[in-house]
């Protein structure tokens, strides 16, 4: 069975299991999947569910009706599609061409450990763990200035002496709460010390937003992922303690490197931030922290 998933600023709101012929989108309430925004009209849209088949259709709506960044008026509906509506998302996911085409996904840009060349890989794991180790002297190197910023925020201000001294009272003594140094992080080959390290980083996952596998999703669960076309251009993104990094391996052309929201990433590790974009080997993909 076919599903809708309504999300706003890549958080889900919404799930709608397509069991019916005909469903309308819009914001009035009485749509079969309501969206309750000025930016969309009372009846903005229309999907139709024929068999295995379903058909999107725009109902002259003011703002249009959007299928993975195209303005459309009629469209027929694939696994992945991402519908777009005033500021709202509708993915559209078919469980029964979902895994297929998963796997084709990943058999065209996720390169398999036999294919991998392990200099390079070696490498870029050395250049993503330079990247983590840099990453931690900088924000070690901030701790004395955020110190003193807040020292000086708590500084004490001595009012001048009166002529008479204050009659004495009972004194009160005041004890400041000492707070434990936070523990270092060790470094190691093989990344953080596991012993000392913070608590686990959350899995994220890259979307495909352009070309034929628009929509496809890919969980970042290993400790590194090569992806890429071999012979065009390969990046590999390492999952440490510190964050995701993604490295340049290979192109074929020098300096052809991948792009994260525009520019290059160079030949240094870069760290990934939620909705970044990164484009490799021609392919556009977000990656969105879970």
């Amino acid at each position: 069975m076919a599903r809708l998933i309504l999300s706003l600023d890549s958080q889900v709101l919404a799930e709608y299991n397509m069991s019916k012929e005909r469903y309308t989108i819009g914001r009035l309430p009485d749509n079969d999947v309501r969206i309750d925004n000025p930016a969309v009209s009372g009846h903005h849209s229309l999907i139709i569910n024929i068999l295995n088949d379903s058909f999107l259709e725009d109902l002259n709506s003011t703002n249009g009706t959007y299928v993975n960044g195209k303005l459309i008026k009629k469209h027929a509906l694939q696994h992945g599609d991402v519908i777009t509506i005033g500021h709202h998302q509708l993915r559209f996911a078919d469980q029964h061409t979902g895994a297929a085409e998963q796997d084709e996904f990943e058999k065209t840009m996720v390169i398999p450990a036999g294919q991998q060349d392990a200099a390079l890989l070696a490498k870029a794991e050395e250049a993503a763990a330079v990247a983590a180790a840099a990453d931690a002297a900088t924000a070690k190197a901030a701790e004395p200035a955020a110190a003193a910023a807040e020292s000086r925020i708590n500084v004490r201000v001595e009012l001048p002496a009166q002529k008479e001294a204050p009659k004495p009272g009972p004194m009160v003594e005041t004890v400041a709460e000492s707070k434990p140094e936070p523990a270092a992080h060790v470094a190691t080959s093989a990344g953080i010390d596991s012993s000392n390290a913070p608590t686990a980083l959350p899995l994220a996952k890259l979307q495909v937003l352009s070309g034929a596998f628009a929509g496809r999703e890919l969980e970042l669960t290993k400790a590194l992922t090569t992806l890429g076309r071999p012979g065009v251009q390969v990046a590999a993104i390492t999952r440490r303690a510190e964050g995701y990094y993604v490295v340049h391996v290979e192109s074929s052309e020098e300096g052809d490197y991948p792009l994260v929201n525009g520019q290059p990433i160079g030949a240094q590790a870069r760290k990934l931030i939620d909705n970044d974009v990164l484009q490799l080997a021609g392919v556009k993909m977000g990656f969105f922290a879970s």
